[in-house]
């Protein structure tokens, strides 16, 4: 497994809450979370204690734990003499989360649409506009960000909260890879064509539509997935394994 050792360049921090008491652990795990999310750490990326201790201007404690919260949700992982790096999933692993994914989805669309209300529709309706600039303004990092919060808006209402964190859950692991700003733009052009079909559906109350607009999008999807490059150090090899 080749790790990426130097950190990148990183967006300033959000400051501490309380700068006389400087970061919270909870603080420093939610920054390396949303760091990792955005894409803003890579896949494979080395994660050095004693960098980002100097970074958050706190001892290595507080770093290492919420480094170990982040194994547990799949964001990182720590090798025995090898340290903490952002995980690399193989390719199969990325498609088999898809899979998982759109099984949830699908779940708590069939619940959301006769229980969502107005404010539901435009949390919807807002996110697909955002979707939509991010497409006619050729910003795949936006597009990649807002594609799960339109998600997220349409199966938020199903009133299944476990079921839609366990699907925030997979998303996220998904994340690092940051699969739609290594797409074509016309790809990202015709998945948003199904986004339009999935709202006008969603906006209608009409769940069989929905849940069609939804299986063909995915399977759009998947066939999209399947095709990301496999030379930029995105995946690890199948062959790695005895992650702690």
């Amino acid at each position: 497994m080749t790790s990426r050792t130097r950190l990148p360049r990183l967006p300033d921090l959000p400051p501490a809450a309380d700068p006389r008491r400087g970061y919270t652990q909870q603080e420093i795990l939610t920054a390396l979370r949303q760091l990792i999310l955005d894409g803003n750490l890579p896949p494979g990326t080395g994660l050095p204690l004693r960098e980002f201790a100097k970074l958050f201007d706190v001892s290595a404690i507080p770093v290492r734990e919420s480094l170990q919260t982040l194994i547990g949700e799949g964001l990182v992982e720590h090798r025995a003499n090898f340290g903490y790096t952002v995980t690399r999933l193989t390719a199969g692993e990325l498609r088999e989360l898809y899979v998982v994914r759109e099984r949830l989805e699908s779940v708590a669309l069939a619940a959301a649409v006769p229980r969502a209300g107005a404010q539901d529709h435009q949390a919807a309706t807002d996110a697909h506009a955002r979707l939509e600039h991010a497409v006619l303004h050729d910003d795949p990092a936006a597009y990649n960000r807002e594609s799960r919060t339109f998600h997220l808006a349409l199966t938020r209402p199903s009133g299944m909260a476990r079921l839609v964190h366990m699907l925030e859950y997979a998303w996220n692991i998904t994340e690092p890879v940051q699969p739609m700003v290594h797409v074509s733009a016309a790809d990202r052009a015709v998945l948003h064509a199904d986004h339009s079909r999935q709202l006008a559906a969603f906006l209608s109350g009409d769940a069989d539509a929905l849940l069609a607009a939804t299986e063909a999008h995915h399977a759009r999807l998947n066939g999209v997935v399947a095709g990301l490059p496999t030379d930029r150090g995105l995946f690890a090899d199948p062959d790695e394994h005895d992650i702690e």
